[in-house]
Parts: structure tokens; C-alpha cells; sequence
């Protein structure tokens, strides 16, 4: 494990007291949000209240089951970047960071493929998984004669970096796949929806995601399903057997209530065989990289480089 971006510390600390003093006068998210809020986050860019920029680089398609996917192609591809956007499986949307996605494409030189996969409430488990299982089957059968590669990567962030281990398990028990993706990089993500200690201990503090807004995520993912339901591996990746997975990068700042679930999955990933490199940011709370911070930038340059170099 390393910490890193300690230098930062003042920065990225000043940053938490500003958002909590500012989520003060913002009603607290429920366990069950309102259509209405909703609808907000799901037209406003993730953490923000304007909506995303959108690029003329983003190429929307439909793929077989068809499960949409934007589509973002540099001038040099060396690898197909299979990508599953966060949003507690309730919002966010594939072309809701196209400036981050296409800044990583050209950096790492990836064809990136972000799957538009179906939301909770509206389409709860198992439709989620099931579109970002489909996308990474298509992708398999079809990027070398869609890009001219068949070196496959595989990430997200918070609920993407969910269901980017939920994918690459159902790759390997559901079809026999392995090895066809080389990485995978996770961001913040909660790999025990039955949930760590970090996340019961975190309380109500007004940060990006707390305790009860943890838990109203799963509750709309996994309506009527209890602790012990949600620990079944299917669901909660932290109980499955990780055999036969690729290297990964795995990320997560000290003030993020899913703290325990990073560091949790790195040691059961590595004891399963697969390299890890798992990287504490200080200070940093669930989701910083929405924010325009350095600890933001480094982030992304790192991203890049180990995308660039798996």
C-alpha cells in the first residue's frame, strides 16, 4: 500500500471543510430519493450542478443485447479501455465526463468504450451488471476488427469499479473468459454491499457519500434485499473467489467511507495471485476526482500511465 499526495494535504482538506459547509444548506439525500432528485443528478454532471460537457470526439452506438455505449477513438489505439461510469447504480450516464474520457484516450492512446448500462430504480440488479457483461462479451468477440487490438482493459469509478469486477467474474464463471482483459483500475469503489466497518463508522458527515447515502444506494439496487442477500458473491465481489484475475490498480482516499472495502479487495486480489498496486490518497474524500484539485490531476496522469503501460 501507498499513501500518496501527502504534500496536498492542506489543499485536499480544505476542500472537504468547504463541501461539507456547503452541503449544510442542501437538503440531506435520503435513503430513497425523490424522482426529483433523481432526475437532477442524472441531468447534472456527477458531484456538480451544471450539466456535462459533452464532445463531438464521443461516438454513440448500440451493441449486441443492445446495450448502448459511447465510443471515443484517438488518432493511435494500442488497447480497448472498457469503461463503467459511477453514480451508485442510480445516475450518472456514458457521456457524462467525455472531457475526462477523452483526454484519457489520447494520453494512453485507447479507444475507450463507456457502457451506458441500465439505472436503479427503474432497473434494478441484475440489469446493471448485465449490460456491463454484455458490453465486455462484444468487446472480446470484436475489438480487433473494431480497433485493430485485442489488448482489453477494464475500469471505473465507485459503482463502476463495482461492476468492473461483477463483469470480470461473470466473464470467467458465466463464458470461461479469462485473460482477455490484461487491467483493471478501480476507483473508490464498494465491493461489500453488506458494508464494511469503514462505511457503518462513518456517520453522517456531509462529504460526497456518508453512511446513510451508502446505504440508500443498495437499498435502490437491491430493493428488498437484506445484509445477508447482499453479501452473496454475485453481488458483493469482496466474498467471491478472485482466481484467475488480471493485475490491478486500485485506488481510495483516507476520508472516503469505502476505504475499508479497497483495502480489503487488494489483499484478497494479491492472495489470489494477481499483482496490486493499491494507492491511499491523503486527505481525499469518495469520488475527489469529479473536483479540481491537484490530488485530481495527479490522479489522472496516474490513471493514464498504468492504462497506458498494463
Amino acid at each position: 500500500m501507498t499513501i500518496t499526495d501527502e504534500d496536498c494535504l492542506p489543499e485536499t482538506l480544505g476542500f472537504n471543510e468547504q463541501f461539507e459547509a456547503a452541503a449544510a444548506s442542501r437538503p440531506a439525500r435520503g435513503q430513497a430519493p425523490s424522482a426529483a432528485t433523481l432526475a437532477l443528478l442524472r441531468h447534472n454532471r456527477l458531484g456538480g450542478d451544471t450539466p456535462p460537457v459533452r464532445l463531438p470526439h464521443g461516438q454513440n452506438r448500440v451493441v449486441e443485447g443492445a446495450v448502448k455505449v459511447r465510443v471515443f477513438v484517438p488518432d493511435h489505439v494500442d488497447g480497448v479501455y472498457l469503461h463503467i461510469h459511477g453514480g451508485g447504480w442510480a445516475f450518472g450516464s456514458s457521456d457524462g465526463q467525455d472531457e475526462r474520457l477523452w483526454r484519457l484516450a489520447v494520453q494512453a492512446r485507447l479507444a475507450v468504450v463507456s457502457v451506458d448500462y441500465r439505472l436503479a430504480p427503474e432497473h434494478p440488479f441484475p440489469a446493471g451488471p448485465d449490460d456491463c457483461e454484455a458490453a465486455a462479451r462484444w468487446l472480446v468477440k470484436h475489438a480487433p476488427a473494431e480497433f485493430g487490438t485485442d489488448r482489453l482493459l477494464i475500469g471505473g469509478e465507485s459503482a463502476g469499479a463495482h461492476l468492473g469486477v461483477v463483469t470480470l467474474l461473470r466473464l470467467r464463471d458465466r463464458h470461461g473468459i479469462t485473460g482477455a482483459f490484461r487491467a483493471a483500475h478501480l476507483l473508490f469503489g464498494p465491493y461489500d454491499l453488506s458494508m464494511t466497518p469503514s462505511q457503518r463508522r462513518f456517520g453522517s458527515r456531509r462529504l460526497l457519500s456518508n453512511t446513510d447515502t451508502l446505504r440508500g444506494g443498495y437499498e435502490l439496487f437491491t430493493p428488498g434485499m437484506g445484509e445477508e442477500q447482499r453479501r452473496s458473491p454475485e453481488i458483493s465481489p469482496l466474498f467471491a473467489d478472485l482466481a484467475w484475475l488480471p493485475p490491478a490498480r486500485i485506488v481510495v482516499g483516507t476520508e472516503d467511507p469505502l476505504l475499508d472495502d479497497s483495502l480489503f479487495l487488494a489483499a484478497r486480489w494479491q492472495a489470489a495471485g494477481a499483482p496490486v498496486q493499491l494507492d491511499v490518497v491523503a486527505g481525499a474524500m469518495h469520488d475527489f476526482t469529479l473536483f479540481p484539485l491537484t490530488i485530481t490531476e495527479r490522479e489522472l496522469r496516474r490513471e493514464g500511465d498504468f492504462l497506458a503501460s498494463a
